[in-house]
């Protein structure tokens, strides 16, 4: 191996003697359950909000993210608990876990909520020192005002429609993808017939969140104001002349509901219909947490919960005077363009622009790219050069999650229509996308293409592709084997690795994942790619048996690992148990890890670090040592159960020497992290990795620029650059 790939440990692993006798097996008394662990995730987002090294507009995007997250915890984790509540009384259980764990969750919302809180205020008083201001409707001037009423008259009130209520009314069903503000209105008169209470959408699915206040006497200054403070000002204009009022109070309110899909078993439904008519379901699904501006009237908190039919189990939330925070994810950047991230220049890819065609690139050798570093426009480019060309007779792909608008998909119809023979595994369950892919599934059954939707009771979560051509007269095949989805949107946000090859004991083996897709009844075999739920399992069990041989023997064992989450019990237990035995263990997780490090006696010999930064990490990597021959592979699978036994997932051992290097040299700038990178330990405290006297090395920024050089040939040489001498180990 390389003499760059050798210098991956600082220190001689323990050999079996060299092991504590107070090391005893693990147990599950060091598990962080994976709901309180992705809540510190999200406030290593909102660390990011706090750091000025950052620009302003983007740690305001991020409180959008953060907003966002926090939504999708409460109709995912949050729903999933309640269920087991539920389920946990039904059976009539003493010591319920589920809600011992909810009240754990409940306080630590309320912490995350606080700081949120106290992080919005400081970042909109910080706007102004760059002169964008953000105005409420108590800071408006009368000229200001007079502005916003009209364009209140002209662009908000045409699309209103408030909701009347009182005893014996029925609440209609809300969206929780919007906001509504909730108005107690005093009546002049005393009829008993009045309804004291009505809901108002806020239409942001109709306009702009953040309208833009005009000013005459200065272009230098921005002013913003919210939609739901307009709709505000011109609230007594929708009821003046039709009721009787004497006041009206307005709080805004904001609902979250359970996110799962409830499947009926008709005999007579197909999969998609199932699918579709759960969808309709969720938009009445029970909901989770109901929040509400602080102020607002017990009675009136009571009569919606009432209506809500909300439970103790539910969270109900006094807040800020605005929810739905998630817009913030778009919020304009109305001033110099330093506000905001400078883009990075997207890196080319010398291998593909070198050759004619893709395909002429990938009989010399395999290519890697890193998205969103490279362009994804490079497969985008290789699935319309499929398209078009003569010899591909055939295209198969499994598809989890596309854009909007896809060039992925609409080079699969054009290959339909071209005459070749195109079949698409659509994962119908991709969460939050169902309606997305049932729209795509059925535009591309209309185009020619043979849609399948995978394994029944298993989401088909592979990101694979497979090209057949015919050259000279023999069929050749060429695969695309990924960490990410085929989104050309996400992959300009969230790390990938993908590997385009055509190696045959590489591309038959992606073929029969196809055909396991469409015979799951059949066994199959494989002897080179890792395969849930077939042999994953399995397979890291015998390597991390191995590195525990190799420690016991005194020769070189760790295990480097990249994932966005980590909660199996199962091999959460097996890590801990190889480092008792003296395995150096490296961890770096996203979001949730179950799997606490640095406790003696169980996990001394494991390190867990988190990166969050301007780029979303989402690339999985196992690494194993193997007697310094390190066994490298790219996964689409994460260390969760879910993934391991309940997903069709691909893993890919990397064989080509050159970008084995590049991946580890990646995944070094990565474990050398001093500016993103948390330490995770039992404390959850969240601790930046300290930089001492070592060089700076932000990861994201560092990658872009070891990728280019390498692209150039010049990677090892800036890698040297880039990484403290005294610290260039992967573990």
């Amino acid at each position: 191996m390389l003499e760059e790939m050798t210098q991956l440990i600082t220190s001689t692993p323990k050999a079996k003697s060299d092991v504590p006798s107070s090391a005893k097996s693990p147990t599950a008394k060091y598990f962080v359950e994976k709901e309180v662990s992705w809540l510190y995730f999200n406030e290593r987002v909102l660390q990011e909000t706090r750091d000025r090294g950052t620009p302003i507009i983007e740690r305001i995007r991020l409180l959008g993210i953060v907003s966002n997250n926090l939504d999708e915890f409460f109709r995912v984790r949050v729903a999933d608990v309640r269920r087991r509540i539920l389920l946990e009384k039904a059976e009539h259980v003493t010591e319920s876990s589920a809600a011992k764990l909810l009240r754990k969750l409940q306080r630590q919302i309320a912490k995350l909520q606080e700081d949120y809180n106290q992080i919005y205020r400081d970042l909109f008083a910080e706007l102004k020192k760059n002169h964008i201001y953000f105005l409420t409707e108590e800071e408006l001037s009368d000229g200001q005002r007079r502005y916003l009423r009209r364009y209140f008259r002209e662009s908000i009130l045409p699309v209103l429609a408030p909701i009347m209520l009182g005893e014996g009314s029925v609440l209609p069903t809300l969206s929780e993808e919007l906001i509504y503000i909730a108005l107690k209105i005093d009546y002049a008169d005393k009829d008993s017939r009045n309804k004291p209470y009505a809901v108002l959408e806020v239409p942001t699915d109709k306009l702009p969140r953040f309208i833009q206040i005009p000013s005459k006497r200065s272009t230098r200054i921005k002013r913003l104001i919210m939609l739901d403070d307009v709709l505000r000002i011109g609230l007594e204009e929708i009821f003046v002349g039709l009721i009787n009022f004497q006041s009206i109070h307005a709080y805004t309110i904001k609902l979250t509901r359970d996110a799962e899909l409830t499947i009926g078993d008709g005999i007579t439904q197909s999969f998609l219909d199932k699918i579709s008519l759960s969808l309709k379901g969720r938009h009445a699904a029970q909901p989770t947490r109901l929040m509400y501006e602080r102020g607002m009237p017990k009675s009136m908190i009571e009569f919606f919960m009432k209506q809500l039919n909300l439970s103790e189990y539910d969270s109900v939330t006094p807040g800020e005077k605005y929810h739905n925070f998630k817009d913030f994810m778009s919020f304009p950047n109305l001033g110099p363009a330093y506000l905001e991230h400078k883009p990075l220049a997207p890196i080319a890819c010398a291998a593909i622009d070198a050759e004619t065609t893709t395909f002429d690139a990938l009989k010399k050798a395999d290519v890697l790219l890193y998205y969103p570093y490279q362009s994804f426009s490079y497969f985008t480019n290789f699935l319309r050069e499929a398209a078009i060309d003569s010899r591909v007779t055939e295209i198969r792909i499994s598809i989890y999650r596309v854009a909007t608008e896809s060039r992925v998909m609409t080079s699969l119809i054009n290959a339909a229509q071209n005459g070749k023979a195109v079949h698409v595994i659509v994962e119908l369950q991709a969460r939050f996308d169902e309606k997305a892919n049932i729209q795509w599934a059925q535009r591309l059954t209309e185009a020619g293409v043979k849609v399948s939707f995978g394994i029944h009771g298993l989401k088909f979560h592979s990101k694979i592709c497979l090209i057949k051509r015919i050259e000279e007269g023999v069929e050749i095949n060429y695969a695309v084997i990924g960490t990410g989805n085929f989104h050309e949107k996400t992959a300009r946000v969230y790390t990938d690795f993908a590997v385009f090859t055509a190696k045959r004991e590489i591309t038959q083996e992606v073929a029969k994942v196809f055909k396991f897709a469409a015979h799951s009844y059949r066994r199959f075999d494989f002897d080179h790619l890792l395969v849930s739920p077939i042999n994953f399992r399995d397979q890291l069990r015998r390597k991390i048996d191995i590195e525990m041989a190799n420690a016991r023997s005194g020769k070189q064992a760790w295990i480097f690992i990249k994932v966005n989450n980590l909660s199996d019990a199962e091999l959460v237990d097996k890590l801990y148990e190889a480092s008792c035995v003296g395995v150096k263990i490296k961890i770096i997780a996203r979001s949730i890890c179950s799997l606490v490090p640095k406790i003696s006696g169980v996990s001394d010999n494991i390190e867990v670090i988190s990166i969050v930064g301007r780029l979303l990490e989402h690339s999985r990597v196992y690494i194993f040592a193997n007697d310094d021959d390190p066994s490298v592979y790219i996964s689409s699978a994460d260390m969760m159960s879910r993934n391991i036994d309940h997903r069709v997932e691909v893993s890919l051992p990397i064989y080509d020497k050159k970008i084995k290097r590049r991946i580890i040299d990646i995944l070094r700038l990565q474990s050398n992290d001093n500016c993103r990178a948390r330490i995770l330990d039992e404390a959850n405290s969240n601790t930046y990795v300290p930089r001492g006297n070592r060089r700076k090395v932000d990861s994201q920024i560092a990658i872009h620029e070891y990728v280019a050089a390498a692209e150039a040939g010049r990677g090892q040489q800036i890698i040297k650059t880039l990484l403290d001498r005294r610290r260039t180990s992967l573990i």
